[in-house]
């Protein structure tokens, strides 16, 4: 299927799996992942073109904070998650590292991909800045680009009580200026001070930011920092998201490079920028709108990226929408009872699944009664509050301040919406169980003009599109075109952030950051939707980082039942604990007994008091404990059902359970200025 973009060449994609085969379907679980499919369309150069440019990859790379020495890769190949070797923590305490890897890929004058430059081919010099500025910014209230439907509501200066500028860079941002790291293998211990990254909180505490090493070829890989919080004047937590006093350690910032090729030229490359948030605790599931499918939304609408040619495939199309619902009943009550609110299949049935995959005209009305149950993001009417509630997902949406905005409700992008429908008017083609497509296990094996972008993609697809309050690791500013170079220059590809050149990391706009200082700037400071500075991104995010993860699991909204979510995938909700799944593995129990447990879902934020959504001395209690136990959280990982001769009828050959769950009970003799939790 012809795809095109701006910056490519029409080709015809070839078709592949990222991970498992296309047969791979189990009993109540499709196993088949997001067909990798590339972002932009390009075309790969004939031997021996000469290079015209280069660029770094992923155009934004995201690092996640963990308490470990232990590390992993981000993902590299759309559709397939990272599965470190021994899980995601280190025991049941620490959290292990997620670190971004960065390459650099050279094009010829006709923006054909010539390959990945490495350590043996060229000279690689690596320049990355990044900062924490979030003390320094405004307050979080709503988005401001929602319009009349959830008006943005103005948020005053953090920590307004440092007045001089200059002043409040010198106690609230941290920055350690730019790192620099060239070579194969440096820094592979991770020991050396020059390659560390951090800076200090008011004057004199000293706060790390990370550390950057290089792999065996000369690729960069930026290691978060630990993800500590702490107050040095000991401030009690009086807010999700606005606490003067404190600092946490998340950043973000530019990943330059320079490189020297054989023929002595030396060329800069098109920068990339990576963001240092927080954990995926349940990694193997994919949010159901990704920041991918938000950003490439913005993309379409700009006419930055072609949409899809018709007819749709319904893998690389549809099918990830549905994969995403499937695995929703992992993290979610309201999703695992899904088919009794909604009155609809079973989207974890293969049969289902093939019904759903018919375009032709005998399915029609299934698909057309499937696609009423999914949120329509144009209904903004007076009832939409209630018309679209029961719908897909059900989850919250940006607008929750707003009581009967349609916003109160998680929307879908319009693109993802409108394959939906195109789905749905049976205008796509059946290739779910296309034999000749590829299994891909690596980035090596995905077709060489397609690996730029996919690095992209797969940094992104993880992490979550909505709801945007501020939301998981960045927020609403990112479906805003004038944050990106190609808003500017058109030869800039999409994704590329714009690089800012204000004199100071501090951006004061006035006394309040409203819609209007937002997107045009004001007392003399350019717009904050615009190009970015190091620590940009994360500033607009919750602090300390904790408080907004974990204050918001779940709301009651006017209606008891079901109970709406906020971002499951990232932060599960509901789980099967790994004690249950221990006791529906028994064969010495009864079919019923075990069906019991399989059936059963607790809390995962189970034990830590206070946990929730409502403001009382309760809840403040408990978004003030998760700065403390945040690591000792359980992540969901995969597991094998039961293959016993008895085994009862409805549990899958797979399971996702929480595992690595810490105790929760703060009775350890320990001070939080170090920030870790005791061994």
């Amino acid at each position: 299927m012809p795809m095109t973009s701006k910056r490519g060449t029409e080709i015809r994609r070839r078709d592949f799996l990222a991970g498992a085969g296309i047969g791979a379907l189990a009993l109540g679980m499709p196993l088949l992942p997001k067909a990798a499919i590339a972002a932009a369309s390009a075309e790969a150069a004939p031997d021996g073109a000469e290079i015209a440019r280069v660029a770094v990859y992923p155009a934004l790379g995201i690092s996640r904070v963990g308490g470990s020495a232990s590390w992993f890769l981000a993902p590299e190949v759309p559709g397939l998650p990272a599965r470190p070797e021994g899980g995601f923590k280190d025991g049941d305490q620490l959290i292990k590292k997620q670190v971004q890897r960065f390459r650099i890929y050279a094009f010829d004058a006709q923006d054909r991909v010539i390959g990945e430059i490495t350590e043996d081919q060229a000279e690689i010099a690596w320049d990355v800045h990044v900062a924490n500025t979030k003390a320094a910014w405004y307050g979080f209230n709503n988005p401001l680009d929602n319009g009349d439907l959830a008006p943005g509501l103005p948020g005053q200066l953090r920590n307004q009580f440092f007045v001089d500028a200059a002043q409040r860079e010198r106690m609230l941002v941290i920055d350690g200026g730019a790192t620099q790291i060239a070579g194969a293998g440096v820094n592979a211990d991770g020991d050396d001070p020059q390659y560390a990254m951090g800076g200090r909180f008011y004057d004199e505490v000293p706060v790390g930011l990370g550390q950057l090493r290089t792999d065996e070829a000369g690729r960069l890989m930026v290691f978060p920092p630990d993800g500590v919080s702490h107050s040095p004047v000991g401030a009690a937590i009086t807010s999700f998201a606005d606490n003067d006093g404190w600092h946490d350690d998340w950043c973000d910032g530019p990943v330059k490079a320079r490189v020297r090729l054989p023929d002595g030229r030396e060329l800069e490359a098109d920068h990339g920028w990576i963001a240092c948030v927080g954990p995926n605790f349940a990694p193997e599931i994919p949010p159901i709108t990704t920041l991918h499918d938000v950003i490439e939304d913005m993309n379409v609408r700009e006419g930055w990226s072609e949409k899809p040619a018709l007819p749709l495939s319904f893998r690389k199309h549809i099918y990830p929408t549905f994969r995403r619902l499937a695995l929703m009943e992992w993290v979610s009550a309201a999703s695992f009872l899904r088919q009794g609110w909604l009155d609809i299949g079973d989207f974890s049935d293969p049969s289902y699944i093939a019904r759903l995959a018919d375009p032709g005209p005998e399915a029609a009305e299934l698909r057309r009664s499937v696609f009423a149950k999914f949120r329509n993001p144009h209904d903004d009417g007076p009832n939409a509050f209630k018309d679209q509630q029961l719908r897909i997902p059900y989850m919250l949406g940006d607008g929750i301040n707003y009581d009967g905005s349609p916003l109160q409700w998680f929307q879908f992008p319009e693109l993802q919406y409108a394959m939906l429908q195109h789905w749905a008017d049976g205008d796509f083609v059946d290739d779910l169980d296309d034999a000749e497509a590829d299994a891909i296990t690596q980035l090596e094996d995905i077709p060489l003009a397609q690996q730029p972008a996919a690095l992209t993609e797969a940094a992104l697809e993880p992490c979550s599109g909505g709801a945007f309050h501020p939301g998981v690791e960045l927020s609403y500013y990112l479906r805003l075109p004038p944050l990106y170079a190609r808003a500017t220059d058109p030869a800039q590809e999409p994704f590329r952030i714009a690089l800012g050149d204000r004199d100071s990391l501090v951006q004061d706009v006035g006394r309040l950051l409203t819609t209007e200082t937002a997107m045009q700037g004001g007392n003399g400071a350019p717009p904050p939707i615009g190009p970015q500075m190091p620590g940009d991104l994360t500033r607009w995010m919750g602090l300390p980082w904790q408080c907004d993860a974990f204050s918001c699991q779940q709301v009651v909204m006017q209606e008891e039942f079901p109970t709406a979510v906020w971002w499951p995938a990232l932060l599960p909700v509901d789980v099967l604990p790994e004690v249950y799944y221990l006791q529906l593995m028994r064969e010495d129990l009864s079919a019923s007994e075990r069906l019991r447990f399989y059936n059963s879902r607790v809390a995962w934020s189970r034990g830590v008091a206070g946990i929730g959504y409502h403001a009382n001395a309760s809840y403040w209690d408990g978004i003030t404990n998760m700065i403390q136990l945040w690591q000792r959280m359980g992540f969901l990982e995969k597991r094998p059902g039961p293959t016993d001769p008895a085994r009862p009828d409805g549990i899958p050959d797979e399971l996702f359970v929480e595992v690595g769950r810490g105790n929760m009970e703060m009775r350890f003799d320990w001070t939080p200025e170090d920030g870790q939790l005791p061994k």
